[in-house]
């Protein structure tokens, strides 16, 4: 188990500890889930590099909206059938 010692703002300090942020098991979430999103992040932007060395030119916006329509639109059909 690692301590870790951070400084902040006092008003900063007083607003997150009202939320009840800085209690370990809190802060160890949002610290996670901030480490899955910087990963995912630098997932997509490999890719969007090899999609560029590929030559492969990108698609419209409203394709792009299609899209993510559908595949939201799949999940929640999947989801309906459990």
């Amino acid at each position: 188990m690692t301590t870790i010692q951070i400084q902040l703002p006092d008003e900063t300090a007083r607003a997150a500890q009202e939320a009840g942020l800085l209690m370990p098991q809190v802060l160890e979430t949002l610290l996670t889930d901030a480490l899955k999103r910087r990963q995912a992040a630098d997932s997509l932007l490999s890719i969007a590099d090899r999609v560029v060395a590929a030559g492969i030119e990108p698609l419209p916006i409203p394709e792009i909206v299609a899209e993510v329509k559908a595949a939201r639109a799949e999940r929640r059909h999947c989801a309906g059938d459990h």
